[in-house]
């Protein structure tokens, strides 16, 4: 417990590795960038509606104009990212780390006058607590839980750090956090792709929620994630081995078990026929999960996001899966070439790709003319994870692709910001802050 608590609590910005003092950075800006986009969701004018009514205060909410408690800030901000599924993740997790901890750092953050190198360091601690305890839960639990029954146990973590919690009230914290939070059933989501997705936003309110009430005095169960006998190999290297560097980056805004076959079509959209119509069949061969996402013709922005022959579709036409493809408009879910093609998709399952999940996700294409030709993909991997990372052009593209909403020269002076953020004081801080209270 002490060795939990003290990385927590005393982990500093010198101690570091400057790699992953880089990476915080990259999951810092692509996260931010998921927020802009995510504002175009009717899920996120829900959410902003709900806060600020329910939840009233003097928190910025992300790339708004209103406000609510630091709890809502903190709910909104985790459901917006939410939202659009471009955000970073952590294969052994299967599942999100920054989504809920970012929100979380920033409804604290102000307030609490941080200066650059204690915000990132932050971050970090946060990215090394969630990826273990996400780990641990699969490792012990015989379901398959949301990423919000797990990140929230890191936004406790962090919020204590930032509120100054001592060792108990810490413990407290996390043990609140790990008994309230929401043991989603992550399957049901998959085949029944709603606005619920995947239980961040939840996860980071109980987290948030955690630390204030045990900065009052309020008691929790241990977190068994965490201290456990049969989790302590798990915790072992923590701060010797930094997780943060296993994030992925995704290069398309829908799940992740859909992007192995999205690459594998792009392997033969060159020999495709000017006329896509012509594709008699679209046989994706992939892992069990990746089959799941079984949605043909999404009447929603998350049945989308959840549908592998969507994005398939989606790749053939644009060679890449935008937001805009994902969109509830005649360009997106009502173009009616995508709904052609997504028709014509048919999954398999195969048993050497299950074996290598959820370490490695795999995917070959077959497709098939009406003219009898046959077209055959090399088996592929999604683009974005360590082994073959997007670059910081094609990670900046990125963003400024998702965070079109924002005048051009603010989307440019926040990755200008971030990229030089460990310098800052308090004020410079809180400055640039104030870009991320930009309405979109």
């Amino acid at each position: 417990m002490n060795t939990i608590s003290h990385f927590i609590h005393q982990l500093s910005y010198p101690q570091l590795p400057n790699a992953v003092r880089s990476q915080a950075k990259v999951c810092l800006l692509d996260l931010l960038g998921v927020a802009v986009a995510g504002h175009k969701t009717r899920l996120s004018k829900i959410m902003e509606s709900f806060v600020t009514d329910q939840y009233p205060g003097n928190v910025p909410l992300l790339f708004s104009d209103k406000r609510a408690s630091a709890t809502g800030a903190t709910l909104f901000g985790a459901m917006l990212i939410d939202s659009i599924d471009a955000h970073d993740g952590q294969v052994l997790t299967k599942g999100h780390v920054g989504v809920a901890i970012l929100p979380a750092l920033l409804a604290l953050a102000e307030q609490e006058k941080l200066n650059g190198e204690e915000f990132l360091t932050a971050l970090v601690v946060g990215y090394e607590i969630a990826t273990r305890a996400g780990i641990a839960l699969h490792a012990t639990a015989a379901d398959y839980h949301t990423s919000g029954a797990w990140n929230g146990i890191a936004v406790a973590a962090v919020a204590s750090r930032i509120l100054k919690l001592d060792q108990q009230q810490t413990l407290e914290a996390l043990g609140t956090a790990e008994f309230y939070g929401p043991r989603s059933q992550m399957m049901r989501c998959i085949d029944h792709p709603t606005m619920v997705k995947d239980g961040s936003g939840w996860g980071a309110l109980a987290g948030i929620s955690a630390a204030l009430l045990a900065r009052s005095g309020f008691t929790g169960a241990p977190a068994v994630s965490l201290f456990g006998d049969d989790v302590t190999q798990i915790w072992e290297d923590l701060g010797s081995r930094w997780y943060i560097m296993d994030q992925y980056f995704k290069a398309y805004p829908v799940c992740r078990w859909a992007q192995p076959a999205v690459e594998s079509v792009r392997q033969l959209r060159d020999q495709m026929p000017a006329d896509l119509s012509q594709i008699e069949s679209i046989e994706i061969h992939t892992f069990h999960e990746g089959t799941r996402l079984h949605v043909r013709q999404p009447d929603t922005t998350e049945q989308a996001q959840y549908s592998l022959p969507f994005s398939v579709a989606s790749a053939l036409i644009d060679d890449v899966v935008t937001a805009e493809a994902i969109a509830e408009n005649e360009r997106g879910l009502h173009h009616p070439l995508r709904q052609q093609l997504s028709h014509k998709v048919i999954c398999h399952e195969v048993d050497r790709y299950n074996a290598l999940f959820p370490a490695e996700r795999w995917a070959h294409a077959v497709i098939r003319l009406q003219n009898g030709q046959c077209f055959e993909s090399a088996p592929t991997i999604a683009r974005g994870n360590p082994e073959n990372p997007l670059s910081q052009q094609e990670l900046e593209g990125k963003f400024l692709t998702l965070a079109a909403g924002l005048e051009q020269s603010t989307a440019t002076k926040i990755i200008q910001q971030i990229m030089g953020i460990q310098a800052m004081n308090p004020a410079d801080l809180k400055q640039f802050f104030s870009l991320l209270h930009t309405p979109v």
